[in-house]
């Protein structure tokens, strides 16, 4: 079947790669079914510190689900649900997974590739980037965990705007609407998201990983949320030999050397 996601990894970085060239990296079935499987590999190597996220080749980020795929796989009730499940599991790896997840974005990035650059922790895009959400073009329903990203992001009334025109945002107004972190000219979008990871990837991973838990239990309410879990996160880091190191990097003026431990 044509279109893959693949995992590249350049330690401390591992890629994840939407590659789907001939539909603009559009995400059919098999691909939004291998997504949880791909990112779990990338959490479980210990040589990976950060991932990124991107399209292959110069078209797109990923524009949008596999359409061509809808009458069959998403047609009827029973089976909208079905896809909405797969789905909800490729977003939920996304959303689980314990590492810095940037995203770095060009060209077209629209309806689940506007999804799935929600998952991320940071996004950053080309300056030829195109961000939309055409759901109301389709009449198709909109599951309610990616509207909530987008509220929490931007807003209710930002939201609304996006998802009731369905028109494409440029890079600047995205920007400005606060769905990006910042937009480079494209030819410097990889260089610079690798340095932004990297840069990451030499602090300490217990700590990020901590950051993220506790920010995504935040964001919840308050009687959601996992008291305990965050408690633990902290608690680890300071009982862990990154934080020894820290101190002592800090005192003898030296770079740390951390080890996620």
């Amino acid at each position: 079947m044509p279109g893959q996601v693949r995992v590249e990894v350049e330690a401390p970085l591992g890629w994840l790669i939407f590659d789907h060239a001939e539909r603009r990296n559009a995400v059919n079935l098999a691909m939004w079914e291998a997504i949880p499987e791909r990112v779990a590999s990338l959490d479980a190597d210990a040589a990976v510190r950060v991932v990124v996220m991107r399209g292959a080749g110069d078209v797109a980020f990923v524009s949008g689900a596999d359409i061509s795929e809808f009458e069959g796989a998403r047609t009827g009730a029973r089976a909208a649900q079905a896809y909405e499940d797969t789905t909800a599991r490729a977003f939920g790896a996304l959303a689980e997974l314990r590492k810095p997840l940037l995203a770095a974005i060009h060209g077209f990035c629209v309806g689940g590739g506007m999804a799935i650059a929600l998952a991320a922790d940071l996004r950053y895009a080309a300056d030829d980037a195109e961000l939309a959400i055409p759901a109301a073009r389709l009449g198709l329903g909109y599951h309610a965990a990616g509207i909530e990203a987008l509220v929490r992001l931007v807003g209710p009334s930002v939201a609304k705007d996006v998802f009731f025109s369905g028109r494409r945002l440029r890079a600047g107004e995205a920007l400005a609407r606060g769905l990006l972190n910042e937009v480079v000219p494209k030819a410097e979008l990889e260089a610079r998201v690798r340095a932004v990871a990297l840069a990451i990837a030499e602090n300490a991973p217990l700590t990020l990983h901590s950051v993220k838990l506790v920010v995504r239990e935040l964001a919840k309410d308050a009687g959601a949320r996992d008291r305990d879990a965050i408690a633990r996160s902290i608690a680890a880091c300071f009982e862990s030999d990154d934080y020894r190191e820290g101190v002592r990097a800090f005192l003898e003026k030296r770079k740390p050397a951390f080890q996620g431990r």
